[in-house]
């Protein structure tokens, strides 16, 4: 039997021969559609596996949708993305980022959710990323709402607020729904602000669009200093010099990055809950997330991938390409535990 047969590298398994050297599995050694799905082809860990403690990033899932007040279903995103990750290979083609070379990255399954109780599973989600911040691991989120991002920033900034970068539609700065209910995918960042998880001063949100019940979110947000770009505000300005402009408002300190696939086109990604037209292609997108790179992020989410609105998996394709460029800035991050020199080419 070669050294390169699938029962040695069977995806979501560490490569023995070679140690734990969280290393994808290539196309070349078992074809992309085969064997068991984990976010792009790396080893599948769990709390209590070997090898935990030497993860640098993990990239998780949180298939929960419990937030949601419009179209249902991004609680099957993560396992859709995780399905068409195996398509992502080793090496970035613009930068050269060779990310699974100079961190162990690893897929850390999913956050434990309640589908039946909102308070409960936000309580669950935060233990999990508390633990992961214990152990000194960077997470990369697949979601789920957007509402999710709120538990993980309770975990990420409990002990100081951190600065954000938003990607999105929407400003997520709205106070209630229905009557007073606090906890949607339209509030996370207000009640974030609100329990001193997120710096407003230090929070970018770009690509706003749509039509509105009201401005209240909007003036809440600038209000407390809020940075709101809006879609129009990037095509008048070009990319860089709005990508120049967050990069100096977050500066050196600890930033998170919220990436909803709603900021993009649903021309692009039509498989979420709330498209609105109008908005960025999937390669601006791209060059505005290469644009964090040497930024001091603690963490990155992409959300709002719903599978039963685009079941062909496009839209999760986009949203898979857009967490690996995301796992680059991730991987070149000053916080980021641990850099190793190169363990080889990629096939």
């Amino acid at each position: 039997m070669s050294e390169t047969t699938p029962l040695d590298k069977e995806p979501g398994q560490a490569n023995e021969k070679d140690g734990l050297s969280f290393q994808p599995i290539s196309g070349f050694d078992l074809p992309r559609y085969a064997g068991i799905p984990t976010f792009m082809r790396l080893p599948l860990l769990g709390a209590k596996d070997v090898g935990i403690d030497d993860v640098d990033i993990g990239i998780v899932g949180v298939p929960w949708d419990g937030g949601t007040t419009n179209r249902p279903g991004t609680r099957h995103g993560p396992r859709q993305l995780r399905d068409l990750s195996t398509m992502i290979r080793r090496i970035h083609p613009t930068t050269g980022a060779r990310p699974f070379e100079t961190r162990n990255i690893a897929d850390l399954g999913d956050a434990p959710v309640n589908p039946a109780d909102v308070a409960d599973a936000l309580q669950r989600i935060t233990g999990f990323y508390t633990d992961l911040k214990q152990r000194g691991i960077t997470p990369l989120s697949a979601g789920g709402d957007h509402l999710v991002s709120y538990p993980i920033l309770k975990a990420l900034a409990a002990d100081a607020p951190v600065g954000m970068i938003h990607f999105d539609a929407h400003t997520d700065l709205f106070d209630s729904y229905f009557g007073g209910f606090k906890y949607t995918h339209g509030t996370p960042f207000r009640r974030a602000i609100e329990d001193g998880y997120l710096d407003p001063k230090r929070v970018v949100q770009i690509g706003i669009r749509g039509t509105m019940y009201d401005d209240e979110d909007i003036l809440w947000g600038l209000e407390q200093g809020v940075r709101i770009i809006r879609i129009e505000e990037v095509d008048d300005r070009g990319i860089a010099d709005v990508m120049s402009e967050a990069r100096a408002i977050v500066g050196d300190l600890p930033t998170y990055v919220s990436f909803d696939i709603d900021s993009i086109d649903p021309a692009f990604a039509p498989g979420t809950g709330t498209p609105e037209t109008g908005g960025l292609t999937t390669r601006e997108a791209q060059r505005m997330v290469r644009l964090l790179d040497g930024l001091n992020v603690i963490g990155a989410d992409l959300v709002e991938v719903s599978p039963p609105f685009d079941p062909s998996g496009g839209t999760a394709w986009v949203g898979v390409s857009i967490m690996f460029e995301l796992l680059c800035i991730l991987a070149g991050a000053p916080g980021t535990k641990r850099l190793r020199p190169p363990l080889g080419h990629d096939k």
